[in-house]
């Protein structure tokens, strides 16, 4: 079956990612651990990618090429938060959530928590807007800006992963318990792991800027940037270590760029341990 109305193509995927997403809040609120979600976000574009891969009516090489690109982000970060995730106790920032919405009583907290999967299904959707374009792109040649935007996405995706390896291994060390990491990607930035996952949002836009209607897709690194500064990225991130690690926390924000890899403001200077 082809849907060449992008219209009913976003209803279907936005159906999608909203029903497993209501389905993770479901086991949020069995196992009393909403981490969940993060899970769910990542996974769903992967779901998306092949939703919109199979039904679109695009030139088939280019849609399933940037929908295999779709399916290793969303499934690589995926997996790597379920490393964090399953069998562990709720992540600080979800904690500290359950805090903030607690007054209402347990039944409006819960409700919030609903609304908030809800929106990260529809986020999901929105984002995923340059691989919609991309999918009902019929054009059978390609264009340089598509094979740009797969290398920075590339690029980003070998970032991301290193950021995301060194923190763990940094914290698989009994010495560095209570400790900040300081070390490869992270001593150049403090969030690594998200400056790598905006490229990978800007490399899917380069991507859909070769296709009719391409241009919608720079919403995307735009949106993804504010989220990772200023809503469930650094923000929460940030103030999560300051009251769990303190002054050498401070130290290490003294130092070290906020977002953007950049040379340690005082090298020789390294968190305490």
């Amino acid at each position: 079956m082809v849907i060449d109305n992008p219209w009913i193509l976003l209803a279907v995927g936005a159906f999608c990612v909203v029903t497993i997403m209501f389905g993770l809040w479901v086991v949020g609120l069995w196992c009393e651990n909403f981490s969940y979600v993060d899970i769910g976000w990542s996974a769903n574009f992967a779901v998306l990618a092949l939703l919109y891969g199979a039904l679109a009516p695009g030139f088939a090489p280019r849609k399933w090429l940037l929908a295999a690109m779709f399916c290793l982000h969303g499934t690589r970060l995926a997996w790597h938060l379920s490393r964090r995730i399953l069998g562990h106790p709720e992540e600080g920032r979800y904690v500290q959530l359950r805090r903030d919405w607690g007054g209402g009583g347990r039944a409006a907290m819960n409700m919030k928590f609903l609304l908030f999967f809800k929106f990260q299904a529809l986020l999901n959707v929105f984002l995923s807007l340059p691989l919609l374009v991309v999918a009902l792109n019929t054009d059978r040649q390609w264009h340089t800006l598509e094979f740009v935007g797969a290398a920075i996405f590339f690029v980003a995706l070998v970032g991301e992963s290193s950021a995301d390896a060194q923190l763990a291994a940094f914290k698989r060390a009994p010495a560095n318990k209570g400790g900040v990491c300081d070390v490869g990607l992270w001593r150049y930035s403090r969030h690594p792991n998200y400056f790598f996952e905006w490229l990978i949002w800007i490399g899917y836009a380069v991507f859909a800027l070769a296709s009719p209607y391409g241009w919608i897709g720079v919403a995307s690194p735009i949106l993804m940037l504010h989220f990772l500064i200023n809503v469930t990225g650094l923000k929460a991130t940030e103030e999560q270590a300051l009251r769990t690690k303190g002054e050498r926390y401070r130290l290490y924000q003294a130092r070290t760029s906020g977002f953007i890899p950049w040379f340690p403001r005082n090298p020789t200077h390294r968190a305490a341990q």
